[in-house]
């Protein structure tokens, strides 16, 4: 499923909503729903807010796909080039002093898989999280 959103937090908001809907009808359980909704808000919400700046006249995409053992979110945006990938990990985020990062950390945490890209002048974040057989 690939939807088109305008850089606001509603449309982020919209996509989580088909996500969550889109992973039930998949029988994705609740749990790893969740942390899919939070990655796809998380990085959808730093398009928005970042790269964006809240600008409703720009759009970026956003897929979702469940094959077989695998459960994928991608955004795609034409936004300054941003690798989140690289971004300097948080061991102690409470202790840290330097602002920012810790929405990323919460990603990482929810997935198996994330991957960046930048390709033709858009950012592609791919995150990606394994489905164990037969868990509901």
């Amino acid at each position: 499923m690939t939807l088109e959103l305008h850089a606001t937090p509603e449309e982020v908001m919209r996509a989580v909503a088909a996500l969550q809907t889109f992973a039930q009808a998949q029988g994705v359980p609740e749990k790893t729903i969740f942390g899919l909704a939070l990655g796809l808000e998380e990085c959808g919400s730093n398009v928005v807010n970042h790269a964006f700046k809240r600008d409703a006249a720009r759009t970026f995409e956003v897929t979702f796909a469940h094959t077989g053992d695998e459960f994928v979110v991608e955004l795609r945006d034409n936004g300054p080039a941003f690798d989140p990938t690289a971004a300097r990990r948080k061991a102690q985020a409470a202790d840290d002093d330097l602002p920012g990062g810790l929405g990323i950390e919460l990603v990482r945490r929810q997935m198996d898989g994330l991957h960046y890209e930048r390709v033709a002048g858009k950012n592609i974040l791919r995150l990606t999280k394994r489905l164990k057989p037969g868990a509901s």
